[in-house]
């Protein structure tokens, strides 16, 4: 059974931790290889993906333990570059276990395809022929996609948009209501858009323009709830109630102003987006479907929602758009995908996106219990001094050496790391 707790991971070596992950997880040899040494994905078959390589790209491939979901130990695989990500969500992980760990559910994995019909003048009129012809429309659509009617996915449904006034006349948008089952699904609706819609033309007396996905997944929402009590976040210098308090005013600064809401949410990004990169899926779809969500109200504000219960205790909770799939793409193709997606343990499309949004609230509730505290720069520092360290030259055990000593100064600079450099080796 897979413990996340990790207990003294950041001792290990990077050999050591993956040894344990290896071992926990259940990793052939070949897969502990394709860890353990550069170029998981080949050159050839990088080729084969997108065009004109040249080579490929790493990024740190790290591990967020401590987190449960849902009564379940979860191994977060993240691919991100950010120093404190992946500390700060293990540690908020770590917290919340002590109350339960984090609660998700999600919606269906129901994607939306648009087709754009111009050039009628009667748009109302038009809306009601798309609903009368709706059971053919549905049946054309699911015509095209045979195995994933065979998996209980395909069109559910229509919906009709009408925009009686816009500089190109009026138009009417028909959405394909589809069920991806445990793919992205960009694709299946991208197809099943273009093959109704010299249907939609016929019906309509319109010409069809575009056929295409949104990425606005609304249907398609992931959800995560954490309880923290006062003395789970008290730390020796604060009483947790004066951390709950913080936390609050902060999140109520991101939920009235979008400039503070900008960054709120991109801290909790911090946390999803590596999640969808180690896993092959699409981060930019999952980035543009997040705020576009965070404007649903009419105004940009925060993806997160912080209270405290008649307990005291704090609740958080996320809910948003997570179009995430097992199958198809780089998640089939690439070969870190695939390990990711073992050592998480889950086994479809909507248990990921509730991972993913997870270690969002995670990430969040770490960057407002800074915020709260010492300031968002302190922890963050300390981390961000292994890289400078790293662009001073230093290297093996001089990275920690010359890390600890700019932490320990408050003065994170690459001067400051190059002059410890040279002291330490006494040149």
């Amino acid at each position: 059974m897979v413990d996340s707790r990790l207990a003294n991971f950041r001792a290990l070596t990077p050999a050591q931790r993956l040894e344990h992950i290896a071992k926990v997880t259940a990793l052939t040899e070949d897969e502990v290889a394709l860890l353990a040494q550069p170029g998981a994905l080949s050159v050839d078959r990088a080729d084969g993906m997108i065009e004109n390589v040249i080579g490929t790209f790493e990024l740190p491939f790290g591990v967020a333990g401590n987190f449960q979901i849902n009564g379940r130990d979860v191994l977060v695989p993240m691919a991100v570059e950010e120093p404190s990500i992946v500390a700060a969500a293990s540690f908020m992980a770590k917290l919340a276990r002590e109350c339960g760990g984090f609660e998700t559910s999600s919606t269906g994995p129901v994607m939306r395809a648009q087709v754009q019909v111009l050039g009628v003048t009667d748009p109302y009129g038009a809306r009601l022929a798309l609903l009368k012809h709706r059971e053919e429309i549905v049946a054309l659509a699911n015509s095209r996609d045979k195995v994933l009617i065979g998996l209980g996915g395909g069109c559910r449904d229509i919906e009709i948009h009408v925009f009686p006034d816009t500089p190109r006349g009026p138009m009417v948008v028909m959405h394909l209501l589809v069920d991806v089952r445990d793919a992205m699904g960009a694709n299946t609706v991208n197809t099943m858009a273009e093959s109704v819609s010299p249907l939609v033309e016929k019906i309509t007396g319109g010409q069809v323009r575009l056929r295409i996905l949104s990425n606005l997944a609304d249907l398609r929402l992931a959800r995560a709830r954490v309880r923290l009590t006062p003395e789970v976040l008290r730390t020796r210098e604060r009483a947790g109630e004066a951390i709950i308090d913080g936390v609050l005013d902060a999140y109520t600064f991101a939920a009235i102003d979008p400039y503070r809401a900008a960054t709120h949410n991109k801290g909790i990004m911090n946390g999803i987006d590596p999640v969808i990169v180690a896993t092959g899926n699409d981060w930019r779809a999952v980035e543009a479907g997040a705020h576009a969500w965070a404007c649903r109200s009419g105004r940009y504000g925060s993806l997160t929602t912080w209270e405290k219960d008649t307990s005291g205790a704090l609740v958080g909770t996320i809910e948003m758009p997570m179009p995430v799939g097992l199958v198809g793409g780089a998640t089939k193709t690439h070969p870190l995908a695939q390990l990711s997606l073992k050592i998480m343990g889950v086994a479809t499309a909507q248990e990921l996106g509730e991972v993913a949004v997870a270690v969002g609230l995670a990430q969040n509730l770490g960057a407002l219990r800074a915020l709260a505290t010492e300031g968002i720069q302190r922890g963050h520092m300390a981390l961000h001094a292994r890289n400078i360290a790293l662009v001073a030259g230093a290297v093996g055990d001089e990275i920690d050496t010359i890390a600890k000593r700019m932490a320990a100064e408050g003065d994170v600079r690459t001067d400051r790391a190059l002059a410890l450099l040279k002291e330490l080796r006494g040149t």
